[in-house]
């Protein structure tokens, strides 16, 4: 029984190992994996930074009433866009006329005693020289041409604040821009200076506001002090901006202003860039991301994403030796140009690097290289992604 338990072992292990032997002798014959390889593009390229940012209009003013009384009219348009002194709304007139019609008359009874008063001082003048009249009467008269005087020019100003009330019930947009909607009706009772009635902001051109991390202001200080000039305290300086979905910042402007201190809470520091905006397409409130200058030209190594692999928290490519061995080589990089990648270290622009195929190999291993050529980068600036 044991004889037979052991030639049956023995028979086992036999086979274990002729098939392991086949299978040995099957991966030596098998045919190195087959791989795209190309070598990376090397161009002149000059980085952008990018920021979230939010539209502001440049001029926004809430429309009020400067004398109270009941809307009359109403001459707008919800979100239509107005020009400077268009007239928007009329409050009733009819009080107001009032006032300055008792106002004008005001002024011309004050007139005539003004008048009577004068000549009143001039007889007094001549009968004092032929001494047919008393001191005390001849300053009586004098009085009262100084009273009829400062009647008549209280008059006067009265008349012009009455013409300024009446002038008051048609209000007029101070701006040229986009109206808001109505937030009175014909027959509402405003206030002066207190009830909005509707507000316009206006739109070309446009504010774009962001915020700077501290560690990129201080970037670009070293950067300027390297003969570049960058955004942060050289204004004027160009920029363009994204919205929505678009992949590429395409709206062009210029940094116009940076905040004089950096916001200690949040260690950024808030700019401005100004935007044209003649079709009225951006509109306060969106978002966007502003592009701005974050290097000097240089020559970049670059690179399709699906050439970089991962290696636990590395960043990896594999390189094709001379003998088609591949070897795995570190990389740090940088942002997207065009549908590739920047690689800041690890990679020179001479050597021949796997492109498609890296679930086939791995370090060590000979490959069938397939080369190809990487289609050219289109333009010579970034936007960071």
């Amino acid at each position: 029984m044991k004889s037979f338990v052991s030639a049956s072992l023995f028979k086992l292990a036999l086979s274990s190992a002729a098939l392991g032997l086949t299978r040995i002798a099957f991966a030596q014959d098998a045919p190195p994996p087959q791989v795209t390889v190309a070598k990376p593009v090397v161009k002149q390229i000059i980085e952008d930074d990018e920021f979230i940012g939010r539209f502001e209009a440049v001029d926004q003013v809430d429309i009020r009433a400067r004398v109270s009384g009941y809307v009359s009219q109403i001459h707008f348009q919800d979100g239509a866009v107005v020009k400077a002194g268009d007239l928007l709304l009329t409050i009733d007139q009819a009080p107001y006329r009032a006032a300055l019609d008792q106002a004008q008359a005001s002024v011309e009874a004050s007139t005539a005693r003004l008048e009577f008063a004068r000549a009143d001082l001039e007889r007094a003048a001549t009968l004092r020289e032929t001494g047919n009249i008393t001191t005390q009467v001849a300053d009586t008269r004098t009085q009262s041409f100084a009273t009829a005087t400062a009647d008549a020019n209280g008059a006067k100003a009265a008349l012009d604040r009455a013409k300024l009330e009446f002038s008051f019930t048609e209000i007029r947009a101070p701006i040229t821009g986009r109206m808001s909607r109505k937030l009175v009706s014909i027959g509402n009772l405003v206030v002066a200076n207190d009830t909005i009635l509707t507000n316009i902001v206006s739109v070309d051109p446009i504010n774009f506001y962001f915020d700077v991390d501290e560690r990129t202001y201080l970037a670009y200080r070293q950067l300027s002090s390297g003969g570049l000039n960058t955004p942060v305290g050289d204004l004027r300086n160009e920029v363009k901006v994204a919205i929505g979905n678009e992949p590429r910042p395409v709206h062009p402007g210029y940094l116009d202003f940076t905040e004089n201190r950096l916001d200690t809470a949040s260690g950024t520091l808030r700019a401005r860039a100004v935007l044209p905006n003649a079709d009225g397409m951006l509109v306060p409130g969106l978002f966007g991301r502003v592009a701005i200058l974050g290097s000097v030209p240089y020559d970049g190594v670059l690179i399709p994403d699906e050439a970089v692999g991962s290696d636990q928290d590395r960043r990896v490519v594999y390189v094709v030796g001379p003998d088609n061995t591949i070897s795995m080589q570190p990389v740090r990089l940088g942002p997207r140009i065009d549908g590739y990648r920047v690689i800041r270290e690890g990679l020179k622009g001479d050597q021949t690097i796997v492109v498609n195929g890296l679930m086939r190999v791995r370090p060590g291993i000979k490959v069938d290289p397939k080369p190809t050529d990487l289609p050219p980068v289109a333009v010579a600036e970034n936007t960071a992604q």
